[in-house]
């Protein structure tokens, strides 16, 4: 995770050059699990525990300085989580509605918005020239609190459609989210000195793992990807962009600043897509995870999209 330091050259290209191969790698994968899917049978089992690698690299680059931020701004840090929480969960259901879903990928779409920060926010709110330490916060925080407002979330908008096992999502999300982000950090604690020289690896390994989890979702929904793959495309396009825009606006409206907003505007509008497409998969169908292989993939690019404006703008305004 980037530092905003004085001198930020080398930390700005990696992230770049991050940024843009993640959702390349991701897109590849996709393409991979729906031209060869036989590739990929019987791997679904070991979709959450690859997603708890991804977790795992999660805490490994988290410090204690990353919960300091809630103490100091508890304000902000409270308004991005309940924007976080309200705003795409909502946006979800109105979507999956308005666009006459089916139950799978009406499901699908909902937990894509009940699920915690993307792991990717906090390098996009950085190339974005946004206040790094606030999205760090949110993150982090929305991460410790998935098991406790993803699952209740998700029986509340997704259970018109589908029935929702919340006490099992609970279980699930401890054992791929919040066990092994705890796990990270404690061996970051312990080990601090060696993690440190191996930081650079770790987005890494969470993408080529996201690309592999991907491949596996496409895989299983291969036959149903031709004849939805434009509706779930659509729906994640406006799920995506109204998140971002929103998330900025909350931003603006609550006057925390225009770096803050920046920040919140990934921070809404990026999602923990790995989960949503582990715990669709589990708890639903393959179908139901394609939204979240979509969004993946999408945000990624439109989050370095939207970073690249922004920065544009905010050089240009202190030129």
């Amino acid at each position: 995770m980037p530092s905003p330091s004085p001198e930020p050259a080398a930390a700005d290209r990696a992230a770049r050059r991050a940024v843009t191969v993640f959702p390349l790698l991701v897109l590849a994968a996709g393409a991979a699990g729906l031209t060869t899917p036989g590739t990929f049978s019987g791997w679904a089992p070991n979709v959450p525990y690859l997603l708890g690698v991804v977790m795992f690299c999660m805490g490994l680059t988290m410090t204690p300085r990353d919960f300091s931020g809630v103490v100091k701004r508890p304000w902000a840090v409270a308004l991005g989580l309940v924007a976080h929480y309200v705003i795409m969960p909502g946006l979800g259901w109105l979507i999956a509605n308005a666009l006459g879903l089916s139950p799978q990928l009406a499901a699908g779409v909902i937990l894509v918005g009940c699920a915690p920060s993307g792991t990717a926010s906090n390098v996009v709110t950085y190339l974005a020239r946004g206040d790094v330490a606030l999205s760090v916060s949110v993150a982090t925080v929305s991460t410790v609190l998935a098991p406790l407002v993803t699952p209740p979330l998700t029986l509340l908008l997704a259970g018109e459609f589908l029935p929702v096992d919340a006490e099992s999502m609970v279980t699930d999300i401890l054992k791929t989210v919040l066990l092994p982000v705890v796990g990270g950090l404690i061996v970051r604690l312990v080990a601090g000195r060696f993690i440190q020289r191996a930081l650079g690896l770790l987005p890494w390994l969470s993408a080529v793992t996201i690309g592999v989890i991907v491949a596996i979702v496409v895989a299983a929904s291969a036959d149903a990807i031709k004849s939805a793959a434009a509706l779930v495309l659509l729906a994640v396009v406006l799920h995506n962009g109204l998140g971002l825009a929103l998330g900025y606006g909350a931003g603006k409206l609550a006057r925390l600043g225009a770096p803050a907003s920046r920040a919140m505007a990934f921070e809404v509008g990026m999602q923990n897509s790995g989960l949503a497409a582990s715990l669709a998969a589990a708890h639903f169908s393959p179908l139901a995870a394609l939204p979240a292989a979509v969004f993946s993939v999408w945000h990624n690019v439109s989050g370095a999209v939207v970073a690249a404006w922004m920065s544009y703008r905010a050089r240009s305004r202190s030129a």
